[in-house]
C-alpha cells in the first residue's frame, strides 16, 4: 500500500498482556486505516484488583509517557487509551485531564478514551438504557464504576451482566481470570447465547465495554437475534477515529454503528 493510499492511523495504548485490542480493530478496519500499539504495564500484573487511579498518576506513569510520546512522533490521525477502567473509576474527570495531559506529550496529535469513545457511540446509537454485558475479570468495585460513570454521562443501565467461563475457571479468583489465560477463553457463540439468555425487557441496546474481551464477532449475531444497537469497546474506539479523520466507511460486520 502506497502511502497516498492510508486514510488514517489510529494510535493505540494498550496494557502489556492484551492481545485482543489489536486482533479485532485490524480485523474491522476499512481499506487505508492502519493500526499502532504502545504498551504499559497491566496495573493486574501485581496480582492485586484494579480499583483505580488518578489521570495525573497514569499520565505519569513511564511507559504510558513513553508510549504517548513516541506514537506522537509517528504523525497519527489520532490515539485512543484502550483500557476503559480507568476512566470508570475516575469519572468524567480522568478522561478529561488524561487527555489533555496526553496531547502535550503527543504534541498536538489528538487523544480520546476508550470510555469517551463508548459514550460517543451509545449518543450515536441512540441508545440510552443498555444491558451492560462485563467481562468475567470485572470484579463488584467495577460493576459499580462502570454504572456510576454512565450515570455521570446520562445513561441509564436495564441490567449488569457478567460473562461466564467455564467450570475451569471456577477456582481462579475473578481478577486474575485475564492474566491467567482467561482472555483466550472468550468465544463469539457463547457471547451471544449468555447475552440473549439475560436480555432485559426494557433495554434499548447492549454495551460491551471491555477492549481485552472479544466480542467483535458476536455484535451482527445480537443485533439480528435481538434487534437493538450493540455498542462494544473497540468498535466505539474505530468509530470515533473514523469521524475524527472525517472517513467515511462502511464497515462489514461492525452492526449499526460501524454500517453507515
Amino acid at each position: 500500500m502506497n502511502r497516498d493510499a492510508w486514510v488514517a492511523q489510529l494510535g493505540i495504548l494498550v496494557i502489556h498482556n492484551d492481545p485482543v485490542v489489536e486482533a479485532e480493530l485490524w480485523a474491522m478496519a476499512p481499506p487505508g486505516v492502519t493500526i499502532h500499539t504502545a504498551r504499559f504495564e497491566s496495573p493486574t500484573s501485581t496480582g492485586a484488583e484494579y480499583t483505580g487511579e488518578s489521570w495525573r498518576r497514569m499520565v505519569d506513569a513511564p511507559d504510558v509517557r513513553r508510549g504517548l510520546v513516541q506514537l506522537g512522533q509517528m504523525d497519527l490521525s489520532a490515539i485512543c487509551l484502550c483500557f476503559g477502567s480507568a476512566s470508570f473509576f475516575g469519572g468524567l474527570e480522568f478522561d478529561e485531564g488524561f487527555v489533555a495531559a496526553a496531547v502535550e506529550l503527543t504534541g498536538g496529535t489528538p487523544v480520546y478514551t476508550a470510555a469517551q469513545a463508548i459514550r460517543s457511540a451509545l449518543a450515536a446509537t441512540g441508545v440510552s438504557r443498555p444491558l451492560v454485558v462485563l467481562p468475567p475479570w470485572f470484579t463488584a468495585p467495577t460493576f459499580t464504576a462502570t454504572a456510576d460513570y454512565l450515570a455521570s454521562a446520562g445513561f441509564g443501565v436495564a441490567g449488569l451482566m457478567q460473562f461466564q467461563l467455564d467450570s475451569r475457571w471456577r477456582d481462579v479468583a475473578r481478577h486474575q481470570l485475564f492474566d491467567r489465560g482467561g482472555r483466550w477463553e472468550v468465544h463469539p457463540d457463547e457471547v451471544c447465547r449468555q447475552v440473549a439468555a439475560g436480555f432485559p425487557a426494557d433495554a434499548d441496546g447492549i454495551l460491551i465495554p471491555g477492549s481485552g474481551f472479544r466480542s467483535w464477532e458476536a455484535i451482527e449475531q445480537l443485533e439480528q437475534r435481538l434487534g437493538v444497537p450493540v455498542v462494544t469497546s473497540n468498535q466505539a474506539c474505530l468509530r470515533h477515529l473514523l469521524d475524527l479523520a472525517g472517513v467515511e466507511a462502511s464497515v462489514g460486520g461492525g452492526g449499526r454503528l460501524l454500517d453507515t
